[in-house]
């Protein structure tokens, strides 16, 4: 087959979700024999290649504000698709569905990877959220197929709309057999001593919530507050305002550096409160670490009785710490839990449903 992905950042993955989900799958498409191309956005694309790792890279500009960024690029990779020779598009989330007819019309199959419930984000204004709500509903018409990361989301849309979905989970890394600690030992931290937190630095993602309550507990380790966002420096700022040594900003780490972190942390925090499952959540259970979930159903779904939960606020997310801070043994519990629980998620079983799901959408599964 030949198949384009379109709505993420692009790769190598240097930003969030989808990105990572693009590329682990693009990646197992092309060993398997497959032809993938990868749209990428021009302002997160600092390689140039025309190639990665035998994946086409097509690089398009956009427009750098916030509300129309990701839908113009995706509108153009949406016409551009229509000059190559492709079979079907993944499509990463619903904000331009109003405009797959574009590759439609030229016989090309598309499958909407919905994410979450993107329209209840708190940084979209009345006019955004309306309009992000519509695209929900008309994804169901625009795409041959739809993908949810979520049972909770499946049941949204068969509830709502009368659509069915296909169910794909995000995969996990394989965890690496060992480190070299350059990135613990720039950032002057040791391993077991610092709780880690990966996340956009949005409200929903409530990293100001996350610094707040470390700052009520009692405690010689440290707050590794990892990540950033774009079109965000208010937020950014009265995150960053803390007056406690033990917090520390490195600002937003990919790569090794990020696995690294994520293997050797105390305890692992996903504070985020909508956008369906959250692939740095399941990266933490694949790494078997000890989480600390905002309770919200995606996180129950995906964590089960292998995570900790919290009910959103700080006082409670400050207990829950303490108490994990003050008992070891019930952190070295819980990443026996997620040890087991992780072999729910690999990407080759993942990708197996993918491709059976462009098969559907082509008519040849």
């Amino acid at each position: 087959m030949k198949i384009a992905f379109l709505g993420s950042r692009g790769i190598p993955a240097n930003y969030g979700g989808f990105e990572t989900c693009a590329e682990a799958l693009a990646l197992r498409l092309v060993a398997k024999g497959h032809q993938v191309s990868v749209y990428c956005c021009k302002p997160y694309s600092k390689n140039e290649s025309l190639f990665y790792a035998g994946i086409k890279r097509i690089v398009l500009p956009t427009l750098q504000k916030k509300s129309l960024e990701k839908l113009v690029f995706t509108i153009l990779s949406l016409i551009h698709v229509v000059f190559t020779k492709t079979d079907v598009i993944l499509m990463f989330g619903i904000s331009a569905s109003l405009f797959c007819f574009i590759p439609r019309l030229f016989g090309i199959k598309v499958v909407i990877n919905v994410d979450g419930l993107e329209w209840k984000r708190e940084k979209w204004g009345r006019l955004a959220s309306f309009y992000l709500r519509c695209s929900e509903h008309i994804a169901c018409f625009s795409a041959h197929r739809l993908v949810t990361d979520a049972r909770c989301v499946q049941d949204y849309y068969q509830d709502t709309y009368q659509q069915e979905t296909t169910f794909i989970p995000y995969g996990v890394r394989e965890r690496p057999d060992a480190f070299d600690g350059k990135t613990m030992q720039s950032l002057g931290v040791r391993p077991w001593e610092y709780v880690l937190y990966v996340s956009r630095f949005e409200p929903e993602n409530n990293p100001l919530v996350v610094r707040r309550a470390f700052e009520q507990v009692n405690t010689v380790k440290q707050l590794l507050l990892v990540g950033s966002a774009p079109y965000a420096t208010a937020y950014i700022q009265e995150v960053h305002h803390s007056q406690d040594r033990r917090i520390l900003f490195p600002g937003a780490i990919y790569g090794n550096g990020y696995e690294e972190l994520l293997c050797h942390a105390y305890v692992y925090i996903q504070a985020t409160s909508v956008g369906g499952v959250h692939p740095a959540l399941v990266e933490a259970i694949g790494f078997g670490n000890c989480i600390i979930a905002n309770d919200v159903p995606e996180h129950r779904e995906v964590l089960q009785d292998a995570g900790i939960y919290y009910d959103g606020s700080e006082a409670d997310l400050a207990k829950q710490l303490q108490d994990v801070l003050d008992h070891p043994q019930k952190v070295a519990d819980m990443r026996t839990r997620a040890g087991r629980l992780a072999k729910q998620y690999s990407w080759d079983a993942i990708l197996e449903e993918y491709t059976k799901v462009f098969s559907r959408a082509m008519g040849t599964g």
